[in-house]
């Protein structure tokens, strides 16, 4: 990346509503956003969100492609890559930024020996992401430390769920579905990984996370929004859990204290997509 590409990225996302935008769909991932979903997420008239979009396409900073009547737009993330490479090779050098890295409680070559906090995210924080806190309590043994929140908690726990958690013999206790508000407070942990679990949660506005969070989306459809008999409620519960204990086992299986921030966030998209 050349010096004059870095200023005018740089330039584009310094600017309030064009980072938000970037951020959105970053965390949206490879599936990217149409600009009806982003103007809803972000509260932005389509009109102004159509002049930032463009400020961005500009820079390289996203991609646009037509899907029928649908446009869609995407992380451009090989630029970000470049940008942030370009940023730790030329401005990054140095005793100091070495002093700094060793001295980072978030530096990843400590996950080995320090339990990392992961928050799973979905809007009603009843089904899918209480599913995903169980699961990496159980796996995760001391290496991590779960949590669930909501963008709109529905304030209960699915019972359904309860009873899938139940049949994998793992423990319920604790489990209660609430805030994301509770994890921006002073008092909370420092959260070290956030994943949406939901395509809604994913297209929302996050708030500013404390220590600023490893962030993936691994969406799975919604168990409880099937219908029909108890066997195949049943079954949508059981296959969602299924597809996050894999999900969650991959990113067990990975070398955690090798990878850096940057290729820890593609690997733990890939998993999302699988």
């Amino acid at each position: 990346m050349e010096e004059k590409d870095v200023i005018q990225a740089l330039g584009a996302l310094a600017q309030g509503i064009r980072l938000q935008v970037f951020r959105a769909l970053v965390v949206a991932g490879p599936q990217g956003l149409t600009p009806g979903a982003l103007s809803e997420a972000l509260g932005v008239a389509p009109n102004t969100l159509s002049f930032h979009l463009k400020e961005l396409l500009h820079a390289n900073l996203i991609s646009q492609e037509r899907d029928g009547r649908f446009l869609i737009y995407r992380a451009a993330f090989d630029q970000m890559n470049a940008l942030i490479t370009y940023l730790t090779a030329h401005c990054c050098e140095g005793p100091v930024c070495q002093r700094s890295s060793r001295s980072d409680p978030h530096n990843l070559t400590t996950m080995h020996s320090t339990p990392r906090n992961v928050l799973f995210i979905c809007t009603g924080n009843s089904a899918r992401s209480i599913l995903a806190e169980a699961l990496l309590r159980h796996l995760g043994g001391e290496r991590f430390i779960a949590y669930s929140a909501g963008s709109q908690p529905v304030g209960a726990v699915h019972p359904m769920a309860l009873n899938i958690l139940r049949e994998l013999h793992l423990p319920t206790e604790g489990l209660r579905s609430k805030s994301w508000h509770e994890f921006t407070q002073a008092e909370a942990p420092v959260i070290d990984f956030i994943f949406t679990v939901c395509d809604s949660a994913a297209g929302e506005t996050c708030p500013i996370w404390p220590g600023q969070p490893i962030s993936a989306h691994w969406g799975v459809a919604d168990p409880a929004a099937v219908t029909g008999d108890e066997h195949l409620r049943h079954r949508a519960f059981l296959d969602t859990a299924l597809t996050l204990k894999r999900r969650i086992e991959l990113m067990l299986a990975l070398p955690l204290h090798k990878l850096d921030a940057l290729a820890l966030t593609h690997e733990l998209h890939n998993i999302g997509q699988s």
